[in-house]
Formats: C-alpha cells, sequence, structure tokens
C-alpha cells in the first residue's frame, strides 16, 4: 500500500508556533527588512523546530516589497514644505525611517499633477505604503487611498471617514485647555478664530472651545475662519472686532492665525493682554517671538511624524496597530499669563 508523503507545515503554522502574524513570518523567512530582532529569532525557531521548507511561488510574492513609503501631503505650494508645522512632521518622518533604511517619496499631491504621480507610484508598485497629511473633506487624497492595495497611514483623520490607521494629537482637549485658561483669567467674552471647518483638526478644535464655554456657562463664543495662516488670523480677528467690539479673550486655532491677530489687534489699540487675552495653539517657533509671547497649546509634532511612520512599517511588517492620540498640554506665556 502506498504511503502519502509526510504532510508539509505551513506558514500559518510556523507564524502560530513564533507567536507573529503570518506576514512577519513571510518576511522573517524572506530576510526582508524592518523586522524586529525578537521577531525573527522566533520565526527562525519555529521554522527549525517545524522543519519548515518555503514555497518558491510563496518567497516570490513576499519578497516584492520595494524598500520605499510616500508621505502625501495635501498641498502644491512647494513654500508649504517651509512651514515649521510641515519641517518638524518630515523631521520625525525621516527619524523613523533611518532605523529601517526605508526610502522616502515625497508628494505634494493637491494638484492633478501631484494626484497623477501619487498613483503612478502607487499602481506601479513603487511604494510598499503611504503616509498622509492635511487631510480635508472629500480631500483627493483621501478618495485615492481607498483604491489601493498598500497600507496607508494617516496624520489626523479624515473629516468623513475614520480609517483604520492613524496618528493625531488630543485637539479636542487641547482646545478644552486654551478656553478653560482664558475663563480662569476671568476673561468672559470670548472669540475663536477656526481653522477651515471642512478639515477635522479645526472641526475637533472648535468643539473644544464651545465646550469649554458651554461648561462654563457662558454665551456660545463668535467664529471666523481662518485657513491656519498668519493673514488669515489677521483677517478674521478685524471681522470679530467689527461684529464684537467688547471681546476681551481670543482662542486661534493655530499659532500663525494668533500671530496674525495679535497684530490687528495692536493695530487697533487694543493692549495685549490687558484689554484681550489669547491663546493659540501649535507651539511653534513664532509662538516665541511675538511681542507680547503666545499662550499656546503644544503638541508634539515631531513625534506625531515619528509615530506615523513607525505604524506604517508595523503595517508593512504584518502587525495591526491601534489608532494612536497624542497629549497636548498648555504652555503659558505673556499674551495670557496665569492668574494667582
Amino acid at each position: 500500500m502506498h504511503t502519502p508523503p509526510p504532510r508539509r507545515p505551513t506558514l500559518a503554522e510556523v507564524a502560530e508556533r513564533a507567536g507573529v502574524s503570518r506576514s512577519a513570518a513571510s518576511r522573517v523567512i524572506n530576510n526582508a527588512q524592518y523586522v524586529s530582532g525578537a521577531k525573527r529569532e522566533a520565526v527562525e525557531r519555529a521554522v527549525r523546530e517545524l522543519e519548515y521548507v518555503p514555497n518558491p511561488t510563496a518567497r516570490a510574492l513576499a519578497t516584492s516589497q520595494v524598500g520605499a513609503v510616500v508621505l502625501a501631503v495635501s498641498h502644491d505650494d512647494p513654500a508649504t514644505l517651509a512651514d515649521p508645522f510641515y519641517v518638524q512632521i518630515m523631521v520625525g518622518v525621516s527619524a523613523a525611517l533611518e532605523k529601517s533604511e526605508v526610502e522616502l517619496m515625497l508628494v505634494l499631491a493637491d494638484s492633478r499633477q501631484g494626484q497623477t504621480r501619487l498613483q503612478r507610484a502607487l499602481r506601479s508598485g513603487r511604494a510598499d505604503g503611504v503616509m498622509i497629511v492635511s487631510m480635508r473633506d472629500d480631500d483627493a487624497l483621501s478618495r485615492l487611498s481607498r483604491h489601493t492595495d498598500v497600507p496607508v497611514v494617516y496624520c489626523g483623520r479624515p473629516l468623513d471617514a475614520e480609517p483604520r490607521w492613524y496618528v493625531d494629537a488630543d485637539n479636542r482637549g487641547g482646545a478644552r485647555l486654551a478656553t478653560e485658561h482664558l475663563i480662569r483669567a476671568g476673561r468672559r467674552r470670548l472669540v475663536t478664530i477656526t481653522g477651515p471647518l471642512d478639515a477635522e483638526v479645526a472641526v475637533t478644535r472648535h468643539s473644544g472651545f464651545r465646550e469649554a464655554v458651554a461648561v462654563a456657562g457662558l454665551e456660545p463664543g463668535m467664529a471666523e475662519a481662518g485657513d491656519f495662516t498668519e493673514e488669515s488670523g489677521a483677517k478674521a480677528m478685524a471681522r470679530l472686532l467689527a461684529a464684537c467690539p467688547d471681546l476681551d479673550g481670543v482662542f486661534a486655532a493655530s499659532d500663525n492665525m494668533a500671530a496674525g491677530a495679535l497684530r490687528v489687534l495692536k493695530a487697533q489699540g487694543r493692549s495685549v493682554p490687558g484689554d484681550v487675552a489669547i491663546v493659540g495653539f501649535d507651539d511653534l517657533m513664532i509662538a516665541r517671538h511675538t511681542d507680547p509671547q503666545l499662550t499656546t497649546v503644544h503638541q508634539p509634532i515631531t513625534q506625531l511624524g515619528y509615530e506615523m511612520a513607525r505604524m506604517l512599517l508595523g503595517v508593512i511588517d504584518g502587525e495591526d496597530p491601534s489608532p494612536l492620540i497624542l497629549p497636548t498640554r498648555l504652555v503659558i506665556r505673556a499674551s495670557a499669563p496665569a492668574v494667582d
């Protein structure tokens, strides 16, 4: 009687024995990059114990990674990348990728040319994953990300979806901290300069402001929208002063907008913080160079970039990390000093 050959152990059995995902086991077996030493050791031990022999076809598929990822920014102006926020994001991303030797492609994807470039990179298999920064409602990047097979990690969240993988700051909590600080300082006629309200970060910060005002039993503060630039903050502040001349506290949803607002307040003869106290958000370098220096909400921008890249490497490695929300904190300076 013919005896059938012994059954060959499967990759899934190797992964189970090693206590790792199937994808991670495959990457170790095929000597792929960015696999932790502990995982590599566990998989190699499982391979020896099970006497696993890789399937040649599966090996070819598993080694198809190209060792490159894309950082896609939802802007079409190269000058955007000189903004301290994006500079710090890129510093964090680069620091995480440096440890893995994965190459980085940068795409400004708010123009047709940029979107075409991103589509070409994804469809041609020239990238193992994508990081997306600055999402707005119905953003072209969001639409593109829904039609790709490579993993996508977001810095922040799109307004119209809850992505599987993202890193964000506690924007709502930070905005509450800022507004509560103004209220503790005795400010009662509060207004806010929001970011563009088709962006989740702007909506969330506005929500934090409104929550703090409501809890304090104050009238809902007036709001004017900017686009996170200094000039938009100046224009919004001028509109708020015209509509609410007795305002005494301002929460601006970015330091750049707060700096623009501060300029207008001084030009119209309002002393800061005597007549009007103002708090920003981000804790960028500009907050230290205004006169007076800005009280602001610190968010760990470099860490946002680092954790976003680290999360993407983990996903490529076969992990399924949970979304990450980084804490924010209030930094008190002269534009809204603490009250004894």
